[in-house]
């Protein structure tokens, strides 16, 4: 599949220096096809987002890598949608223990969908809101649920690590989160996290 091998190239450029083994691309591979063949019918991400599948999804999600500078025991995906990007962070994290969150019964159950098809044992579904959640994890992601600054006091809630997706545009400034630049030449343009972290 077209820019599968920048997966492996494209991960091993952040702290963790993650070697990912033929299983785990593999699993990318079948979660790429999985996107273009289901989850775009559904209506899970645009009708013409399978032209840019690694690079605006894929490799956009593993950016969220880039603050991590230990595997994680736990991680929590908040409104997860199809799986962006706690699906593939759960491949190559696959020690970790990863919730896939999202409120909509549709979107978990393709979300059941992907997990079967991928045969991912470290994930669990959960639906549920944000605000109704109780539980707690190490690091919590969301790249696409809501804006930073209504999401925050729910990040201050369930973790001490809160990685949001920032911007492909510029340079986003939201108190009470710091910023890191994610360059790649894998990568079409710069992306900006946004990182809460508890002092």
């Amino acid at each position: 599949m077209e820019h599968l091998e920048h997966v492996p190239l494209f991960v091993s450029e952040f702290p963790l220096g993650c070697e990912l083994d033929d299983e785990q691309l593999g699993s990318i591979e079948r979660y790429a096809d999985w996107l273009t063949g289901e989850a775009v019918p559904a209506g899970g991400i645009g009708p013409h987002e399978g032209e840019s599948l690694f690079d605006r999804h894929i490799l956009d999600s593993l950016a969220f890598l880039a603050p991590l500078d230990r595997v994680p025991r736990s991680l929590i995906d908040v409104g997860s949608g199809v799986g962006l990007p706690g699906i593939p962070l759960a491949v190559v994290l696959k020690e970790t223990e990863v919730v896939l969150l999202d409120r909509s019964g549709r979107r978990c159950a393709l979300l059941k969908r992907a997990i079967r098809v991928l045969g991912l044992d470290n994930v669990e579904i959960a639906q549920a809101d944000v605000a109704a959640v109780t539980r707690s994890a190490e690091v919590v992601v969301s790249r696409a649920s809501l804006p930073a600054p209504d999401l925050l006091p729910h990040l201050r809630r369930m973790t001490d690590l809160g990685i949001v997706a920032g911007s492909t545009v510029s340079e986003p400034e939201f108190e009470g989160y710091r910023t890191m630049k994610i360059v790649s030449r894998y990568l079409e343009t710069p992306r900006w996290l946004l990182i809460m972290q508890a002092s």
